[in-house]
């Protein structure tokens, strides 16, 4: 009883800090969501329901910044975790110069977001001026300009996720390094004794070591894909609905903040709704991960 005490007293500045920073908003965020006509003037509103959540699930802008999203959450979170699988794998089997090349590739992580995106909307942004740098390349291997930011929406969703993916590979290419990294030697040792081929070493060895970091970014990814916000501003401007870019958080954002917004209620249901996609597939994902991971 004694122990148990001590372990309630060494988790309540925890419980304390969880209960004020994160429980208490979201049942603030649950009131605010099921309170009709909301007065943000006043306080005060004409009852109780889930009016908010249809009036999101029926706005044309909140339909679109969801299909946006789910683009964005299904291409780069498979796409970038790929591929920073295949070049971690590239790394650890280059002995020369392998802390530079390490290096190289996780500076976009530590670059401002902002900054990165202005570069990539330089690079593709057509003006009066140029027409960009891809574009140039694209002309010069005969083919015809394509207006990425301003133009057709397929080219302006290949701009967002190419920077998604360029912005997350660094980080999940130092968290794979490491994982395989870590890997017990003795088990490559043994395999090459049998003459074990290198593709069945990766498939049998290396991918159910690290299968818990491929697991852990793929369950981050989603979450993160699913709150983009700043990448699309750093690209396509403020007025991401005029853009046809905007997220389920720039929706929420613009419901609070944007020019025609001062409706909490509103932001509070898409809040939610946003929370409850987000669970949902991180808790499949977790299950799926309790039943793959490990030799």
């Amino acid at each position: 009883m004694k122990n148990n005490l001590k372990g309630w007293l060494y988790l309540l500045p925890a419980l304390l800090f969880l209960s004020v920073f994160m429980i208490y908003p979201l049942i603030d965020v649950l009131i605010y969501s099921i309170e009709e006509n909301y007065n943000f003037a006043s306080q005060s509103y004409s009852g109780i329901g889930f009016y908010n959540y249809s009036y999101v699930l029926h706005d044309q802008f909140f339909i679109q910044a969801l299909k946006n999203t789910f683009i964005i959450v299904i291409i780069t979170v498979p796409v970038s975790t790929a591929l920073a699988l295949l070049i971690s794998i590239l790394l650890s089997s280059i002995r020369p110069l392998k802390e530079l090349f390490q290096t190289i590739y996780f500076l976009p992580y530590v670059t401002n977001t902002l900054a990165v995106g202005l570069v990539f909307m330089i690079l593709f942004k057509k003006t009066a001026y140029t027409d960009g740098m891809i574009n140039l390349l694209i002309n010069f291997f005969g083919g015809s300009s394509i207006d990425f930011i301003d133009g057709p929406y397929a080219a302006k969703m290949f701009v967002m996720c190419f920077y998604t993916i360029w912005v997350v590979l660094p980080f999940k290419i130092l968290i794979l390094t490491s994982a395989i990294a870590s890997v017990n030697p003795d088990y490559y040792k043994a395999a090459k004794v049998d003459g074990t081929s290198s593709f069945r070493i990766f498939y049998k060895i290396t991918l159910p070591m690290i299968s818990p970091m491929i697991f852990y970014l793929i369950i981050t990814g989603f979450i993160g894909a699913f709150k983009a916000y700043s990448d699309e501003v750093a690209l396509f401007g403020t007025n991401l609905n005029a853009a046809g870019m905007n997220t389920i958080v720039g929706y929420v954002y613009d419901m609070l903040y944007g020019d025609n917004g001062g409706y909490p209620s509103y932001a509070a249901a898409a809040a939610l709704i946003l929370f409850a996609i987000v669970f949902t597939i991180t808790s499949i994902n977790l299950m799926l991960s309790n039943k793959k991971v490990g030799i």
